[in-house]
């Protein structure tokens, strides 16, 4: 990736009153926190940032509960007799030679064991047997009477964790994919997957980027799409897109990614950029760039990620396309901080907004999915005390936990692919993005953390902006809200709650693929669907299996309808496009795709 110094400090931070945190404490008692933060900060480089004490607690909790409860002790010992003897049997059969009866199966998302060759013995064998202590440990760590759910969330993953470690399809001698292709390459597979871990090691050390990356530059193959950048100050740039049609939509398209990753995620190669598509369709298109931030950027607030991040670039996009609406677009984080955004808006009259979209953004953080196994009071403890340590959390302190919720897939395929049957999977362009790591401060994200993740604030019209609370229900423009099927960041029935926040019409996008490559899904994409409903203000609300069964599908994109829905909604009559930035200070800037985005 390209690297450039950092540039300036345009301005200062947003001056604004916050709420009282929670956690905080009278200038007496603060040296006495500062020693527990430091001691849970030393604790949290041994641990890669997972919380003993709420490992600990879960733990506990569930064993505590399981030796009271005899009949669960019971029905665990009569599975186990069960298994062994139905192993024993499988054994009979193959010493017979006879073919064994199928014991268990892989579930529908587990592809470890779909080669053919697995069906061949010992390695049928094996399979069976892992499959069958998977199933074991799944009623062990389950329905145990009086164990809390979230506790019982937790011991449920770590034995998965454990598990997965010790699969057959992770060790040399026990997957046969990995035999056969050692042996079919005199060992020099392994011999490759050796040099593979090597390189790996060695890169990561030095803080090298991946191999591949190389072929991958940020402002001519990636965020290549012709623009500038016509505002900055210390938080974001404003780029405004270049028009490549004649005539535009009246209303201009501001997007807000998510401050998690980089925002070209919108505008990756030219072939599958959303933001190039939508200049193509005749549509005015901004995008913020977010400031990545360091330790001096600690005390940033999620207020000022409002003020100078959504408010300042509406503010900009007001005046380059003055008397027009805007329709505001959120990624992510981006979406749940414009919500608030909107919210606010709707609250105190601002009616600049034409329409809001929100693309796997949560607004109603009831049922996280999996990441609320990371979330409870005690681990946001030990990350608060992380990021006080250092000011901000960094990215890689972030993929481990979203590594481990797809370890299958993230981890353990990725070492048996390029260690042991020794073949690097191709960089690709979405690859090379995530590999573009960025930072959140200590304040903002503790937060987001406490006041959305774990209270809930914005879902129960508590958050407040200005010292007054925000209500989604106040917001009466259209919303065009898509979840992804796959997703384990925002699960698409989380971000569907939308409908039992707001009052006003949504239409609601199921499509394929998961928290990225859904949202990453032009057209000509090969193998994408998607379903569509629209539910007005007056509709009875349903739940997301009656959503489902309801919905239209269909094959292709999802960017099309949202073009077609952006149109529909804006004026009817063409204009020509607007000017490129508000006055000549915009030439004292640099042209798209900025200079932030090149922080490292």
């Amino acid at each position: 990736m390209d690297t450039r110094s950092k540039p300036a400090r345009a301005e200062p931070r947003a001056e604004h009153h916050a709420a009282p945190d929670s956690s905080a404490v009278s200038d007496s008692a603060a040296p006495f926190r500062e020693l527990d933060h430091a001691k849970e900060a030393m604790i949290a480089r041994l641990t890669a940032g997972l919380s003993p004490a709420s490992l600990g607690a879960a733990l506990s909790d569930w064993f505590i509960h399981l030796a009271a409860a005899p009949g669960k002790q019971l029905e665990l010992a009569s599975l186990c007799a069960l298994n062994t003897r139905r192993i024993a049997d499988y054994l009979t059969h193959v010493s017979s030679g006879i073919y064994a009866p199928v014991l268990a199966e892989p579930s529908s998302k587990d592809d470890r064991f779909r080669a053919d060759v697995w069906q061949t013995e010992p390695y049928r064998l094996w399979q069976q047997t892992f499959l069958l202590a998977e199933q074991w440990w799944n009623t062990a760590t389950r329905e145990v009477p009086g164990t809390t759910r979230h506790h019982e969330d937790v011991v449920s993953f770590v034995a998965r964790q454990l598990l997965d470690i010790l699969a057959p399809t992770n060790f040399l001698l026990t997957n046969p994919e990995v035999s056969q292709r050692a042996m079919s390459t005199a060992g020099m597979s392994l011999v490759q997957g050796a040099r593979n871990a090597l390189e790996d090691a060695m890169r990561q050390q030095s803080g090298t980027p991946p191999a591949g990356l190389e072929q991958f530059k940020v402002g001519v193959n990636l965020a290549a799409t012709p623009g500038k950048v016509v505002f900055r100050n210390h938080l974001i740039e404003l780029i405004q897109y270049s028009p490549t049609t004649d005539e535009v939509v009246a209303e201009p398209v501001l997007i807000v990614p998510a401050w998690i990753m980089k925002y070209y995620i919108l505008d990756l190669s030219p072939h599958n950029s959303l933001i190039r598509y939508l200049v193509g369709q005749g549509h005015t298109v901004f995008c913020v760039s977010w400031r990545n931030v360091d330790a001096d950027d600690r005390d940033l607030s999620l207020e000022d990620y409002r003020q100078l991040g959504v408010m300042a670039a509406l503010d900009t996009v007001s005046k380059i396309v003055p008397d027009h609406k805007i329709h505001a677009t959120g990624y992510c984080l981006g979406g749940t901080l414009l919500s608030i955004a909107a919210a606010a808006m709707a609250g105190s009259g601002d009616n600049r907004l034409a329409s809001v979209t929100l693309f796997a953004a949560q607004t109603d953080f009831t049922e996280p999915g999996e990441l609320e196994l990371f979330i409870d009071d005690s681990e946001v403890y030990f990350l608060e005390s992380m990021m006080w340590s250092q000011g901000y959390l960094g990215a890689h302190q972030m993929a481990g936990a979203f590594q481990l919720l797809q370890s299958n897939d993230l981890i353990w395929s990725r070492i048996v692919h390029d260690y042991l049957l020794g073949e690097r999977a191709p960089m690709i362009d979405l690859m090379a993005w995530n590999a573009d790591a960025t930072r959140m401060p200590y304040r903002m994200h503790s937060e987001y953390l406490r006041q959305l993740f774990l209270d809930n604030d914005l879902a129960s019209s508590r958050y407040q902006v200005n010292g007054r609370p925000v209500s989604i229900h106040n917001i009466r423009v259209p919303m065009f809200v898509v979840g992804t099927e796959r997703d384990h960041i925002a699960p698409w029935r989380s971000v569907y709650k939308i409908h039992d926040l707001s009052d006003t019409e949504v239409t609601f996008v199921l499509t394929s693929g998961g928290h990225n490559a859904g949202i990453v899904s032009e057209p000509g994409h090969p193998h994408r669907q998607f379903r569509i409903k629209e539910t007005t203000a007056d509709d009875l609300r349903v739940s997301p299996d009656e959503w489902t069964a309801a919905a239209t599908q269909q094959e292709g994109s999802w960017w099309p309808v949202w073009s077609d829905w952006l149109k529909a909604r804006s004026s009817s009559e063409l204009v020509a496009p607007p000017a490129i930035g508000t006055d000549r200070s915009a030439d004292k800037l640099p042209d798209a795709p900025g200079t932030y985005i090149f922080q490292h």
